[in-house]
């Protein structure tokens, strides 16, 4: 059964940088799309950015494009989201999960979600 574990989560300053992780488990990354999602207290799960299993497409929200950037390591079954220029208004819990070729945006098309890692970005 494959299982993802965030990882990286912490307090930082506005303006600010933090690299978040996620390991996958119980199978290969290889195979997989993966999904970086985040959800703030009172809001709705919310997009953040996707890689295909090439890494040579990645797809961002407006929100964060520019300023964040998804990666994966096959080799280590990790995938990370670096993120940059952080600001308030990032401040949530972020999810990795796994996804097909064809998902979107819709939190319902990912799968195998992790527990989360709360950032938390102070003005």
């Amino acid at each position: 059964q494959v299982q993802l574990v965030e990882s990286g989560g912490r307090l930082v300053q506005a303006g600010g940088s933090l690299r978040l992780s996620c390991v996958l488990s119980g199978g290969a990354l290889s195979f997989f799309d993966m999904g970086w999602f985040r959800q703030a207290p009172g809001k709705e799960r919310e997009f953040v950015g996707k890689i295909r299993r090439s890494s040579t497409s990645t797809y961002y929200a407006d929100s964060v494009k520019g300023r964040f950037t998804i990666s994966r390591d096959d080799a280590k079954n990790t995938v990370a989201l670096q993120m940059n220029s952080l600001k308030p208004e990032d401040t949530a819990v972020y999810y990795c999960a796994t996804a097909k070729s064809t998902s979107s945006w819709a939190p319902n098309e990912y799968f195998n979600w992790g527990q989360g890692t709360q950032v938390t970005v102070s003005s």
